[in-house]
Formats: C-alpha cells, structure tokens, sequence
C-alpha cells in the first residue's frame, strides 16, 4: 500500500527522541500508530505506518479496496 494508490492521512507528532507516526485509511477509519526514531527520516516513517495500516486491514480481512473479504 503506498500512501500515492491509497487515501491515507499521515500525521507526524515528534516528542523528545521520537516521532509518533499515526496513519488513517480514509475509505476504512481505520488508524493505526507507530513510534520511530526521527533520524529514519519521514519517508522511512511514513513508509512503516503505512505498512502497519495495510498489515492491520489484512488482519481484519480488509480487502485493498476497503470492503471485506
């Protein structure tokens, strides 16, 4: 799932050592959160979360398209 195929808000908070990543499925709601190191670099974040929502949508039997399986 790249984030250009897919309707997907990003939202980066950085605290302290870290940045909180949050990536949320427009079509689903479905949001998920990582935690990285801001030295990664955005792309590398952004990328993670977005791998995160995609491994989270499979779970639920997601389908790429957003309906269920």
């Amino acid at each position: 799932m790249d984030p250009r195929d897919y309707n997907v808000i990003i939202e980066m908070i950085p605290n302290g050592r870290y940045v909180k990543v949050s990536a949320v499925d427009t079509r689903t709601g479905i949001e998920v959160s990582i935690v990285g190191d801001p030295r990664r670099g955005e792309a590398a974040l952004r990328q993670a979360a977005v791998r995160r929502l995609r491994y989270v949508m499979e779970k639920r039997g997601m389908a790429d398209d957003g309906d269920p399986r």
